[in-house]
């Protein structure tokens, strides 16, 4: 379930987003505590096992060792690379966010354009706003784990109603090795214009328009299958999954705090606990967590889309306008501002503070101020010009 935290951040407060460090659901710390355990742990390990189990030339050997790990494990790029491709992700996590499928225009069109309060005129209108759910429910059962689970079979999606048993017939007996979920959409055209033959639609324009929404409704659909399809190169990943975790594979040993007797540089100080490491560990790793979450978030993960909710919200809502709602007017009266040229609604005393004078330049009041009357009489204007300018 996304997790939704904009109301505690409205405004910027002093530590404003202290409160969102403490929760857990979608947090960092549920995402990286198994990985952050196991670095910790193995970490100590190495530590005991250097401290109190090697003998004298066996710790000389694991100290060379440790400086080389950390001396070479800092020309592993991993801010540029693991940056770069978390910024990808997101960009590419925010894209299929803004192209999943809606069908509030479609349903608008055809409730305004297809005619007929009758029962055949009704039976039209939900039977096209059916084919836009169902295309849209076909994709969501490719893409979306959480949405097949829901609908494993045809049977399943005909028993819920988005398809009729004998479309299930016609769909079965399309032979075709692709993903058949523009099927529906033919459906919707061919009965689209046998609206307009019946004068159902009474005009070819409002057909257009209509077949016009419904392409880009199918372009919605077939860019998130595209997305399913051709993902983030996986090369890609494993160079940064492996970056990643070879840094810090060579910060368990580079990190260790060395013997301060034996002075070498930049070990003059022994504090046991690695805390700028676990720092780095926190951060890198979770970053690399952030584009796992987001790299398919039409997972179960806790940010990932709602396509559940987005099914049943779309169908109960489209089926709404073009039947219950279709030429379903509320009666026409004057509003409350009928004789008034300045209309401006109330405010409450909370909001009061809001109600501001409107803004009409920066230059507004630049010649109200004495000190501006003055420069304006020694700019050597024409009387005329300054008798204006003081006037304005």
């Amino acid at each position: 379930m996304t997790v939704t935290y904009s109301s505690k951040v409205a405004n910027a407060t002093f530590f404003g987003f202290h409160r969102l460090l403490l929760r857990w659901k979608g947090s960092i710390y549920k995402l990286l505590y198994r990985e952050f355990i196991v670095f910790a742990t193995l970490y100590t390990a190495i530590s005991v096992l250097y401290r109190f189990f090697l003998t004298g030339s066996q710790k000389r050997f694991f100290e060379k060792l440790s400086i080389y790990c950390d001396k070479y494990a800092e020309q592993i790029p991993v801010t540029f690379v693991l940056g770069f491709y978390v910024t990808l992700v997101v960009n590419r996590w925010w894209n299929q966010f803004v192209n999943l499928p809606w069908p509030d225009r479609l349903m608008l069109l055809i409730s305004s354009c297809v005619q007929g309060r009758d029962e055949y005129g009704r039976l039209l209108r939900r039977t096209l706003m059916r084919y836009v759910n169902l295309t849209s429910l076909l994709i969501f059962r490719s893409v979306s784990t959480a949405v097949y689970k829901r609908f494993p079979t045809m049977d399943h999606v005909v028993g819920a109603g988005f398809m009729t048993k004998y479309e299930r017939k016609l769909f079965d007996d399309l032979k075709s090795p692709h993903l058949k979920y523009w099927v529906p959409f033919v459906w919707f055209g061919n009965l689209a214009s046998k609206a307009r033959k019946e004068g159902r639609i009474r005009d070819s324009v409002d057909l257009q328009t209509l077949m016009n929404e419904m392409n880009k409704y199918r372009s919605w659909c077939s860019l998130l299958f595209g997305y399913d399809w051709v993902g983030i190169p996986l090369v890609y990943t494993q160079v940064v999954t492996l970056a990643v975790y070879t840094f810090f594979f060579a910060c368990l040993i580079g990190r260790q705090f060395l013997d301060t007797d034996q002075g070498y540089q930049g070990h003059d100080l022994d504090i046991y606990i690695p805390i700028f490491t676990l720092l780095q560990f926190f951060f890198y790793a979770g970053w690399l967590k952030v584009a796992e979450q987001l790299i398919n978030p039409f997972g179960e993960d806790d940010d990932d889309f709602e396509t559940n909710w987005c099914i049943d919200r779309n169908l109960q809502v489209s089926l709404l306008a073009v039947d219950e709602m279709h030429m379903n007017l509320p009666r026409m009266e004057k509003d409350i501002y009928w004789n008034d040229t300045s209309a401006r609604p109330p405010y409450t005393k909370a909001a009061a503070d809001y109600c501001i004078p409107s803004f009409l330049g920066s230059t507004i009041e630049m010649g109200s101020t004495k000190n501006n009357l003055q420069r304006i009489e020694g700019m050597g204007l024409p009387p005329v010009v300054r008798i204006y300018m003081r006037n304005q």
